[in-house]
């Protein structure tokens, strides 16, 4: 198991990329939500 995550020596390359893709990936799902909910507030309350 522990030769799976050295990844052959390139560890410290390879999960650094997969971590950084992760968060991408979050913040891609996440801010248009948040930027939804921004503009449903302004809509509600009468600003644009």
């Amino acid at each position: 198991m522990s030769e799976f995550f050295a990844m052959d020596g390139y560890a410290l390359f390879v999960w650094p990329a997969y971590a950084v893709t992760v968060l991408l990936m979050a913040w891609a799902a996440i801010a248009p939500w948040l930027q939804h909910r921004r503009l449903r507030r302004a809509i509600r309350r009468g600003n644009r």
